[in-house]
């Protein structure tokens, strides 16, 4: 055990850190729509009232090119992560599965720890348990990855679209229960937002069962979802897209049909959902499916169009910028909750559900600032995060290095 050690920066795929810099500060557009606003406005975004003005504007941009798009790469970008792990320490003669299993395991407290201590929209929860059954995929050709990537994701549509179907037969009680999740009294609301001005302690009666819903009811949608983007990651990775084995002119291409395909049928999909008025009976299931159709080659062109930006006069600027980002990823993945929750909840300013959509921009804009501008700085000094450092160091059972 004591041979093994983390990838050290000279043997880091560039790329992929630029790339997965791009999807943390991405993910932060429709996170922060959790952190500030009631919960069901990340999932019916006129629950509360119409949305007016630059609100409405604010909503499109980040439903046509964030929601699910951003995770969508994060997804991507982990898949990749397991291939590049376990080809790491089958190279020195290990045990995959034991390596692979002890750094998620350690990955699934900090999530859990995320979710019911700071913030219940955790994600890295569903990333380790999707882990679980990832690692049986590592060693599938890039054609069988792409197959099982579709029916992941297939059987995740065709799911929608049976559940959608399928609501006219349900008992009153189910439909009843469904509608009070969609479309919540103003009492309902009223105590959420009461719990999340309050005290550390008042806000854990939203956060754990919030967490809990995510990790139990949720998760059936959520897991397959990133599993089918995970499995796709490890594709590209293996078909060398993301470690810059394909030319420019071939990366440009990539980028203008998937930025093309995945905006028309983002852009269709939100029309449908605003021609049914955004109703439970069509929004929440069958109005999903086009987000998700839009979201596969709006992640395949952002990752085109990321690899020929970073292959061109620009790729320098972004490797200094970006690539420190994406090597401090879990850090900055947690301490943009630390951030968002210090404004929004009672524990900190109390801003929540004191901004529009548009103004959570003015909270945005600044954080990828100072996410940049201290990830740069700290990389300069020490060679990992310092939660990666603390993930790094319980799963080689050994203190990790820090300093250059």
């Amino acid at each position: 055990m004591s041979t093994q050690a983390p990838v050290s920066g000279a043997d880091r795929i560039r790329q992929l850190d630029v790339l997965r810099g791009v999807a943390l500060l991405g993910i932060l557009v429709m996170n922060m729509i959790s952190f500030g606003l009631p919960g069901v406005l990340y999932f019916n975004p006129v629950a509360l009232g119409p949305l007016e003005g630059l609100d409405r504007v604010a909503f499109l941009f980040s439903e046509v090119f964030a929601n699910e798009k951003f995770m969508g790469l994060f997804s991507v970008l982990f898949g990749a992560g397991v291939v590049l792990f376990t080809d790491r320490i089958r190279s020195k003669g290990k045990s995959e599965a034991a390596w692979h299993y002890r750094r998620n395991g350690w990955l699934l407290l900090f999530g859990l720890a995320h979710a019911y201590l700071l913030w219940n929209g955790d994600i890295l929860v569903t990333y380790a348990i999707c882990s679980v059954w990832l690692f049986l995929f590592r060693g599938w050709s890039v054609r069988g990855l792409l197959i099982a990537a579709g029916v992941f994701l297939g059987g995740l549509m065709l799911a929608n679209l049976f559940f959608g179907w399928s609501m006219p037969y349900w008992t009153a009680e189910e439909v009843d229960g469904l509608r009070a999740f969609w479309s919540p009294d103003a009492a309902s609301v009223a105590r959420e937002v009461d719990a999340y001005r309050g005290s550390w302690l008042d806000q854990m009666a939203q956060r754990i069962p919030g967490a809990i819903a995510i990790q139990t009811a949720l998760l059936p949608f959520v897991a397959p979802r990133a599993t089918g983007m995970m499995l796709l990651g490890m594709a590209l990775y293996k078909a060398g897209v993301l470690t810059g084995g394909r030319d420019r002119r071939w990366n440009g291409r990539f980028a203008l049909i998937g930025l093309g395909l995945g905006t028309l049928i983002s852009v269709f999909g939100v029309w449908q959902n605003e021609a049914a008025g955004w109703s439970m009976e069509y929004s929440f299931f069958t109005g999903s499916v086009l987000r998700t159709l839009g979201m596969v080659p709006l992640v395949l062109g952002y990752i085109g169009g990321i690899l020929w930006l970073c292959e061109g006069r620009l790729g320098p600027w972004l490797e200094r910028r970006l690539a420190p980002v994406g090597r401090m990823a879990m850090t900055n993945y947690l301490t943009q909750t630390m951030l968002a929750t210090a404004i929004m909840y009672g524990h900190g300013l109390g801003w929540y559900h004191t901004m529009g959509r548009a103004e959570l921009w003015l909270l945005i804009l600044p954080i990828w600032g100072l996410q940049i501008l201290w990830s740069s700085w700290w990389m300069e000094r020490f060679r990992f995060g310092p939660f990666e450092w603390l993930w790094r160091s319980a799963t080689y059972w050994k203190a990790q290095p820090m300093r250059r």
